[in-house]
């Protein structure tokens, strides 16, 4: 049966039969731009995962769907371990693991598998900063935590399907396994650590159903550092070769532009494919009206080449930051949006800056070989679907 959504453009069609969960995973940028141009919306419906949903790629429906209050207590108090004072305390390990990660960079006999450099980056940042733990004074634990999180990563990505017999687990078996041990893990350093922000997590108001450990897994999880790591690779993508010199120098010299160009990179490439609510109770989006318990999606590419907001949308131009669109940041949607946005996104842009600033300085870089395919995949994190090579040389001066 079908649940009435008073006209929104689309259909939500029969259970299983109308499925269109495997055309979305296959390929969503073809998915969404087909089901726009066939609905002429940008808010659709189809079935996804065998359940009515509301495809959201406009900006106005974006910024409608996330609006509203939600765990203000528990957020506020979250958010003052990222005010500008917390984060001030956060610069030296910042600084240090860039330099230890990127100071190399020339040289490398072969190019640069940057994502992969960038995520073991991202990694070492987030233990040291939510749990203390510096790579090379603490490198077995160092690798029993990213081991873990790799593992817990993987198996939620996986098929849904907690099955574990005589010598073979699931990947969730496998995922939910890594968990507790990572909860444990945690839990141990939150009854030792008496410094950095681990040491503050504790005097949080957690509700009864959650705790400091849960939250501080969430934050090491590999979800956080594969956002880095696709920020900081599409940059570096998009900056690089010598028709970008431009660019470059002036990112180097101007920190004003720098943050156009970096809003020009979550805005194109945003780390993570969207968000998924369902309504409470009925409800309207965009002037339709929405039955209690569907769930609606916004879908962060589609919501950023919005083409009523951005001209030419689907190119890279960070001066559209201090043009047309100057001071409509709160578009975006890389990291949630009003409310419901990521509370550490401060910390996020501290780290961002730190490291592509290390990299203007330093380097200049191109892709090697220039011929390489940068076809990206958006699933389950925003990333070339082959890791791009890159080569670094030391700039002759700084530019």
């Amino acid at each position: 049966m079908t649940m009435s959504t008073n006209n929104i453009p689309g259909s939500s069609g029969y259970a299983l039969i109308s499925d269109k969960s495997f055309d979305f995973y296959k390929d969503p940028v073809h998915f969404c731009d087909w089901q726009i141009q066939n609905c002429g919306s940008r808010i659709f419906q189809a079935r996804f995962l065998n359940k009515p949903t509301i495809f959201v790629c406009s900006v106005k429906g974006m910024k409608e769907l996330l609006s509203g209050e939600e765990a203000q207590l528990l957020r506020l108090s979250l958010m003052q371990l990222f005010n500008n004072k917390a984060l001030e305390t956060h610069k030296d390990c910042i600084n240090r693991v860039c330099t230890r990660n990127l100071k190399d960079l020339a040289q490398s006999k072969e190019p640069v598998a940057i994502y992969e450099m960038f995520k073991r980056l991202a990694t070492e940042l987030v233990l040291g900063i939510f749990l203390s733990i510096d790579a090379e004074e603490s490198a077995a634990l160092y690798k029993q935590i990213t081991d873990l999180s790799t593992q817990h990563w993987h198996g939620l990505i996986s098929t849904p399907v907690n099955v574990k017999v005589s010598g073979w687990s699931s990947g969730l078996s496998q995922a939910l396994e890594a968990k507790e041990k990572l909860l444990k893990i945690i839990n141990e350093r939150l009854q030792t650590v008496n410094e950095g922000l681990i040491s503050k997590i504790k005097d949080v108001p957690f509700p009864e159903n959650t705790c400091a450990a849960q939250h501080l897994l969430l934050f090491i999880s590999a979800l956080i550092p594969k956002a880095l790591a696709s920020l900081l690779t599409s940059f570096t993508i998009a900056l690089a070769g010598s028709n970008q010199v431009h660019v470059r120098k002036r990112a180097q010299e101007n920190e004003a532009y720098l943050d156009h160009v970096l809003l020009e990179v979550e805005r194109l490439w945003p780390s993570f494919i969207g968000g998924r609510r369902v309504a409470k109770q009925d409800t309207t989006l965009g002037g339709y009206t929405v039955p209690k318990g569907t769930q609606a999606m916004f879908i962060a590419f589609a919501i950023h080449r919005d083409p009523e907001v951005f001209d030419d949308p689907d190119e890279f131009q960070p001066e559209r930051w201090s043009g047309r669109n100057a001071g409509q940041e709160t578009l975006l949607c890389c990291f949630g949006n009003g409310s419901r946005n990521c509370i550490g996104i401060g910390l996020n842009n501290l780290i961002l800056k730190t490291a592509v600033g290390y990299l203007l300085n330093n380097y200049c870089w191109e892709l090697n070989p220039p011929t390489q395919s940068l076809r990206y995949k958006w699933l389950p994190v925003t990333r070339p679907c082959e890791d791009t090579k890159i080569t670094f040389t030391l700039c002759s001066h700084k530019h």
